[in-house]
């Protein structure tokens, strides 16, 4: 007979811990409760510079352990915890975006959060531990642990709005996000549900055996279960029809929060729609591709279109990241039946498939990227040029593009900076903007899915009115001179480049030099980004 001790440890037998693959999620996790438990045992405030370099130096410690573990062991995957997380070149390139992302919003944030009144250690704290999420989500190979992810990413998000308590906009915002989000996650657990019953599991390596070699398109169990999983990561992508939240959500926040939105919340969510495709149900492409197709050209149309309605500049950025957010669904989408059927008939001798299928996936990636600088780049301009003219008691967001005339005569720097952002994400030459535009419709086309292309062409058109019209007013010659209560201001104590802060100077800096250099040689980031393509297939 076995002793007790030797049942329980059969019965109980826990996972290896690889810890070096999980450093950049202890080093979020660690930062966010040591500022929190020094805040609440220092004697008095800690100033706001001291949470500023805090998150700084975080999220580049992030970036760069992600960039290390690259080198360390290339993009083959590299799991931990009994394959519920694996860390593959896919994961890695995406921390290391979390990682600049952190820095470029707490380069921004710093100059706004005595505007938007929100106390600096637990805006700090509640950015990291959504960065967390966001690394979790991103190496996520099993659906409980992504659905930890996105729900750490989600509620830290949802008091990051709420913290401009005093802006009745934000309060509204944080509630709308809230509300819907929770919906958004009972669709993803209900999904998980049914996926469970269909395959017995809820790794996503596991789910990808279960179904080797068979293409169950009847069962509905199962396609069941992955549409609501899509329904779930839709909403955290703002996906038309999912996006009702994003234009309120992204007025109402404060901007250095929208940024963050618009990039690593929405990198985070399609980096686990990736996994949950391209890993668990890679097998039923026939059946889930038509899907993405359909969001895709949804998002495009209706981001395109609405964002040239839109007199509000941060209204119309918020619809034109859900055009975005449409045209890394291209990418996406770009899978061929015909191929998936191939590579999984013939799985040996498929290496060439699926590095085609490789192509879309890399092109998402490189759109992400991309897409993240130039959002976290925008946003900062807005921050900026609203100062701190926004009343936080009307929460008035006073973004209307009227406010923007002239603006290239008052600090022409400004303007130039916001106009090539706008104008990459246009998709103008030499820009990053328009290399990853070109690269998500090739691989369509390669793919032959020609219409989806052809739409993705002509939106891309039509939003480009949006932008040019912000740009066109900024340089406009019968621009109004700015009243002494729109120059931006902040504390005089602060560090100041001319009349503006200096740490949101060097975020919009370093994201017009990232959207201008990735325009001229874009090569490293397209090979970084192919490689991390296919280290996700199964």
């Amino acid at each position: 007979m076995p002793s007790l001790d030797e049942l329980f440890d059969e019965t109980f037998a826990s996972p290896g811990v690889d810890w070096w693959v999980l450093v950049p999620q202890i080093i979020l996790v660690s930062a966010a409760l040591g500022l929190l438990l020094v805040a609440s045992l220092a004697p008095r405030a800690l100033p706001a510079w001291a949470s500023t370099i805090v998150t700084i130096a975080t999220g580049a410690a992030v970036a760069v352990t992600a960039a290390i573990q690259w080198t360390d062991w290339g993009s083959a995957p590299r799991s931990t915890l009994a394959g519920a997380f694996v860390s593959d070149g896919f994961s890695l390139l995406i921390t290391v975006l979390v990682g600049a992302g952190v820095v470029m919003t707490a380069l921004v944030a710093h100059s706004a959060l005595d505007r938007y009144a929100m106390a600096p250690p637990e805006f700090a704290a509640l950015l990291l531990a959504s960065a967390a999420g966001a690394v979790v989500m991103a190496g996520a190979n099993d659906l409980i642990v992504l659905f930890l992810g996105l729900e750490s990413l989600s509620i830290a998000l949802y008091v990051l709005i709420a913290l401009a308590g005093r802006r009745a906009s934000a309060r509204e915002s944080a509630m709308k996000y809230f509300v819907l989000g929770a919906f958004s996650s009972a669709f993803f657990l209900y999904g998980i549900a049914l996926v469970y019953g269909a395959t017995g599991g809820t790794n996503l390596s596991g789910i990808s055996e279960f179904l080797f070699g068979t293409i169950r398109d009847n069962d509905y169990l199962l396609l069941a279960g992955v549409a609501l999983l899509l329904v779930g990561l839709g909403f955290k992508i703002a996906a038309v029809p999912f996006h009702f939240w994003a234009p309120d959500v992204y007025e109402g926040a404060p901007s250095p929060v929208t940024g963050y939105l618009a990039s690593i919340a929405k990198a985070a969510g399609f980096a686990a729609l990736a996994r949950v495709l391209y890993v668990a149900v890679f097998q039923q492409g026939t059946a889930w591709s038509p899907v993405i197709v359909a969001l895709a050209f949804a998002s495009l149309a209706v981001g395109a279109v609405m964002a040239i309605c839109q007199s509000d500049v941060k209204r119309m950025l918020a619809f034109s990241s859900i055009s975005h957010a449409g045209f890394v669904l291209v990418g996406l989408a770009a899978v061929d039946p015909d191929i998936v059927d191939g590579l999984w008939a013939n799985f040996a001798g498929s290496v060439g498939a699926a590095a085609d299928l490789g192509d879309g996936v890399s092109s998402a990636v490189f759109y992400l990227v991309v897409y993240s600088f130039m959002a976290l780049g925008s946003f900062a301009v807005l921050s900026a040029v609203v100062g701190s003219s926004t009343d936080p008691d009307d929460g008035t967001s006073r973004h209307d593009v009227s406010r923007y005339s002239g603006l290239a005569r008052r600090r022409p720097v400004l303007a130039l900076a916001f106009a090539v952002l706008l104008l990459a994400q246009a998709g103008v030459p030499l820009t990053a903007g328009f290399v990853a535009k070109f690269e998500v419709i090739r691989a369509a086309v390669g793919e032959g899915i020609y219409v989806l292309a052809a739409v993705a062409m002509v939106t891309a058109v039509v939003s480009a009115f949006a932008y040019l019209r912000v740009v066109l007013a900024m340089y406009a010659p019968e621009g109004a001179a700015a009243s002494e209560d729109d120059a931006p201001t902040a504390r005089v104590s602060r560090p100041r480049w001319g009349d503006l802060p200096l740490t949101t100077v060097l975020a919009i800096a370093l994201a017009v030099a990232v959207t201008l250099v990735i325009g001229v040689l874009p090569q490293t980031l397209l090979e970084w980004s192919a490689d991390a393509a296919l280290s996700i297939f199964p």
